[in-house]
């Protein structure tokens, strides 16, 4: 029976003077936090999806409390939640315009035709690193879906009919993890515009203009039409391929008009409107003149 006390003891007291220690230890080497940043933190939408360039909310309040606002932007919580966060902290901050993932490419079924099939592990991360897809377009969307699957807001869906990810715009949080994710860099964020209107070149196709058109019958064939009409020098030319800089572009659609493969594409645009028919000429009315006969 004292043998069974003394243990007890002994054990208590090993565990008490452990206690004891690891308190000192840790009133030692505690690490005192700003209060401020769960204040921060607590702003935030709590998404987690490394949208801002972090690798969570909690570290994007850390930065924030610690080194600033600067460049930070939280795509989730937009403009509200940047104004939200730099009140408590006492900062200010300019609004940025908001932004949406927009795929450049409409290599459907129907514009691209398949010249094999591939039936190994159905990831687009895979099929690029073995070679360039199932289509003669080796520049275009493979549309095995590795962006709806790192999507964390359901905003994209791989329709079957096409072939091809859609982006729901009202869903969409420019976060950016579906442009990491695309091995064929297709995806790109850009500003939504006014009324969420866009227009951009759905194309990234950089052989010449023969080949690609072989390839997708909607590729860019890199002719500079668009480039010769857009008067805001917002059209570039660069490896057969044309581009819209956004913060150029005025919307004036010219470029949409003369495009001749139908590559560039304008959203949420009204219907353009139908040129009138002009009213026919009334044909000019035969007269019958009756001449005397002479008897």
């Amino acid at each position: 029976m004292n043998t069974i006390v003394f243990t007890i003891a002994t054990l208590a007291l090993l565990g008490l003077l452990l206690a004891i220690v690891l308190y000192i230890v840790a009133q030692k080497f505690k690490v005192e936090e700003d209060p401020k940043i769960d204040v921060v933190e607590a702003l935030l939408p709590g998404a987690n999806c490394g949208g801002c360039g972090k690798a969570g909310c909690r570290a994007f309040a850390e930065a924030a409390v610690k080194e600033g606002l600067g460049n930070l932007f939280c795509p989730v919580g937009g403009n509200t939640a940047m104004q939200n966060v730099a009140q408590a902290l006492g900062q200010t901050i300019e609004a940025k315009e908001p932004q949406v993932a927009v795929l450049r490419c409409n290599g459907s079924c129907n514009n691209r035709v398949k010249t094999n099939i591939y039936d190994g592990y159905a990831t687009c991360a895979t099929i690029t690193s073995l070679y360039h897809g199932d289509t003669d377009c080796r520049f275009g969307c493979l549309g095995r879906g590795d962006c709806e699957a790192v999507c964390k807001f359901g905003a994209i869906k791989v329709n079957p009919a096409t072939g091809l990810p859609e982006v729901d715009q009202e869903k969409c949080t420019a976060c950016g993890a579906c442009v990491k994710a695309c091995p064929k860099l297709l995806l790109e964020l850009r500003n939504k515009g006014p009324k969420s209107r866009r227009i951009f070149v759905s194309c990234r196709n950089m052989d010449k203009g023969a080949v690609a058109r072989k390839a997708c019958k909607v590729a860019c064939i890199g002719c500079g039409k668009c480039f010769k009409v857009c008067a805001f020098e917002a059209i570039t030319i660069d490896k057969n391929l044309a581009y819209i800089d956004y913060t150029k572009c005025r919307m004036c659609r010219k470029c949409v008009a003369e495009c001749p493969t139908g590559a560039i594409h304008e959203l949420n645009f009204p219907p353009r409107p139908v040129a009138a028919a002009k009213p026919a000429e009334p044909k000019p009315v035969e007269q019958k003149v009756e001449v005397p006969v002479n008897k």
